[in-house]
């Protein structure tokens, strides 16, 4: 069976595709965003049926987003990974044909000039290495540069992990570094443009040197959240957090301060673990906007997601 079509999207000049890795499973939305109760869930009827079941269960995915940029590969965030021991059941010893995915959608691993990383967890950097026939593992993307800010590792290499993180950087972080592969961009706001067209935002919170990546072309553009925003519920409600950010406070200001900056500039929405359609339009309800500058946003306004379904 042939893989099936990336759905995808245009942003003046730039192609952005979404290549799917796994649909997460029901009991995620609720491990996740805990106060997303089926009552609260059902109190937002726009989310259903692309973002939440009948009964108020959020849908969930894992994806990653490949791009064309002035003739330059672009991968933003390389998933779960296969073959990987993980603490996450839903993460463990995954085997999905992800790379043919990619490589259906014109993007064969050998091919990716640049991966950008919007943080150092599990999810978003699996498939930076595959497990090579010596035991070891390789970077799954040998020609690239790979790309994180330097507050997202220098974060992670000066705090005590547990052992199920540790065994997530030697599997997936530490040989791309090793590698000479790895690149730490310094990210202040209001972002630094990495390649044309494509810019890093510091989006702190959920962890310190979180990013999302904003795409500008012949006066379009787009961004892809990254972590800050796990699921559209959270414009109906940006004071949800989830379970596992670093810093609530501050997630969820750098969360308003980014709805009202999409909201106002009508960039497209492209969510890191929106089930499909994915993408959207961020429209303001209620009153209330943000400071300018990530994480310093005080508003309290209330905003939808517009479907854009892409091709």
């Amino acid at each position: 069976m042939s893989p099936r079509p990336a759905q995808t999207w245009h942003i003046g000049d730039i192609v952005v595709h979404r290549i799917d890795e796994v649909a997460l499973p029901p009991e995620t939305g609720a491990w996740l965003l805990p106060e997303a109760t089926p009552d609260l869930v059902a109190g937002t009827p726009w989310l259903a049926p692309e973002f939440a079941r009948p009964d108020g269960t959020l849908r969930a995915a894992v994806h990653t987003f490949a791009l064309e940029a002035d003739g330059l590969r672009v991968l933003v965030d390389t998933g779960i990974g296969n073959g990987k021991t993980r603490a996450n059941p839903a993460w463990h010893q995954l085997d999905t044909p992800y790379l043919d995915r990619l490589t259906a959608a014109s993007f064969p691993p050998e091919r990716i000039d640049h991966v950008i990383l919007t943080h150092l967890h599990a999810d978003h950097v699996g498939w930076n290495t595959r497990l090579a026939p010596d035991g070891s593992w390789q970077p799954t993307f040998p020609r690239a540069r790979y790309l994180t800010s330097r507050a997202e590792y220098a974060y992670w290499s000066g705090v005590e992990m547990e052992e199920s993180r540790r065994q997530m950087f030697r599997d997936s972080v530490d040989p791309v570094r090793e590698h000479g592969l790895l690149d730490l961009v310094d990210v202040t706001a209001p972002g630094v443009e990495v390649l044309p067209g494509v810019t890093l935002v510091p989006t702190p919170g959920h962890t310190p040197g979180q990013i999302a990546v904003a795409l500008h072309s012949r006066g379009e553009s787009a961004i892809i959240t990254g972590d800050c925003v796990h699921h559209p519920v959270q414009l109906a409600h940006p004071q949800l957090c989830s379970s596992v950010d670093i810093d609530p406070e501050e997630a969820v200001r750098t969360r308003r301060w980014l709805f009202d900056e999409v909201a106002r500039s009508g960039a497209l929405m492209l969510g890191s673990h929106f089930a499909a359609p994915t993408g959207g339009l961020v429209r303001r309800e209620g009153a209330g906007s943000a400071e300018a500058g990530a994480g310093s946003g005080t508003g309290e306004g209330r905003y939808r997601l517009e479907v854009v379904g892409g091709a």
